[in-house]
């Protein structure tokens, strides 16, 4: 979509109201207000103070629907006032909205190349070292290179359409996770040989990226459920990579293969314990 087709969809934003919010303390409060202007009109532009516990609305006509939309979450919003919005204001809070929205998606791009880089990487050294711990890593890779896709479309969409994107990715990560611990079993049953050294390189490697990627996104990730989920998903990550650099050393010294799928088991849980938050995400 161009500028002038986005600025075409915001035109009819013909005002703008200030409210003072006594009880907004945090980005939780603000994503219940985002949440429930949403349910108003998608096409809202809202700026938010939390230092001053102010928020400023640019809207159609429906003001009295917003403020009483506002009352009800019990946050104490309060109307101070409503006036015209002239071209060049609603044209700043334009900019600054795609300023945000190309932000948003410029982190994602570079979280999804990495992430789908290292899939390719640790899927092919994981099978040939017979090592579920890294295979389990390369599939939640894959996992998380598709989430970042997700949260790419959510990117200047509606508050429902990013946590509809943050639940989808949520799925994903449950699927992911009973496929990993289904290569453990079945390693478990026919037997393996891991090579240690592969384990501990690549998962230094796994580490590394993983670890760029969670600075990367760190604050980004209270601008919506999409960025949250995509931020847990990073934690998560660097967790499952230094387990797979640990099973790699315990699987050196004691010349066993269960370290390997132990840490496949570990691994797929954690993925699990992420997707049960995300899909607890509200806003």
């Amino acid at each position: 979509m161009s500028e002038t087709q986005s600025k075409e969809k915001v035109s009819h934003l013909r005002y703008v109201s200030v409210f003072s919010v006594s009880k907004m303390d945090c980005s939780s409060e603000e994503r219940m207000i985002r949440l429930a202007l949403d349910n108003i009109d998608a096409q809202i532009i809202l700026e938010t103070d939390l230092s001053a516990r102010k928020i400023k609305v640019f809207h159609g006509d429906n003001t009295e629907h917003i403020e009483k939309s506002l009352e009800a979450l019990g946050l104490g919003a309060k109307r101070e006032k409503t006036d015209r919005v002239s071209d060049d204001n609603l044209s700043l809070a334009f900019a600054s909205e795609q300023e945000k929205n190309e932000k948003e998606s410029g982190v994602l791009k570079v979280l999804l190349l990495i992430n789908a880089v290292m899939f390719g990487l640790e899927f092919v050294v994981g099978w040939w070292a017979q090592s579920t711990g890294l295979l389990a890593d390369s599939l939640d890779m894959f996992s998380d290179a598709a989430v970042y896709g997700v949260s790419l479309y959510a990117v200047g969409h509606s508050v429902k359409k990013k946590l509809k994107a943050a639940h989808l990715s949520g799925w994903l990560q449950v699927i992911l996770a009973l496929l990993t611990l289904g290569e453990v079993l079945r390693r478990f049953l026919l037997g393996s040989e891991p090579v240690s050294g592969l384990m501990m390189a690549f998962g230094g490697i796994a580490l590394i990226a993983n670890t760029y990627c969670l600075v990367l996104i760190t604050k980004s990730r209270d601008s919506g459920a999409h960025m949250k989920a995509s931020w847990i998903f990073s934690a998560n990550d660097v967790i499952a990579n230094a387990g797979v650099i640990l099973a790699g050393f315990l699987v050196y010294l004691t010349g066993s293969f269960y370290p390997d799928l132990i840490i496949g088991v570990l691994i797929g849980l954690v993925v699990l314990n992420g997707a049960r938050r995300i899909l607890k995400l509200k806003s």
